[in-house]
């Protein structure tokens, strides 16, 4: 597993900032099952998986690519990579259920 062969090697110090980024729901739900699996923070999964990216290496191994296709499944995830310049935010009422506070406001 990812862990074990990690443990041995030579740690980078960085400097880790908090952000506030949003992202579709069922991609942020496979994730945190991802880095569950592994037994990472979605942290550290983020940037492993953009790390690799950076360098246009592939992120995942079978076996994870395997555990994502469950995910996938579980969470009813969809979308594909053919997706992923076309997605915009839902408006209110349009699918999902509409908040009892009602609309913001500035809306």
């Amino acid at each position: 597993m990812y862990h074990d062969r990690m443990k041995n090697a030579t740690r980078i110090p960085v400097e880790r900032v908090q952000t506030g980024i949003r992202m579709e729901k069922r991609i942020l739900k496979v994730l945190k099952g991802l880095a569950e699996y592994h037994d990472l923070t979605l942290g550290d999964l983020l940037e492993g998986i953009v790390l690799h990216a950076f360098e246009g290496k592939v992120p995942f191994g079978p076996a994870s690519r395997t555990k994502i296709l469950e995910l996938r499944k579980v969470y009813d995830l969809d979308l594909t990579a053919a997706a992923s310049h076309r997605l915009v935010e839902r408006r209110e009422g349009e699918g999902a259920a509409r908040s009892r506070k009602g609309p913001r406001s500035g809306r």
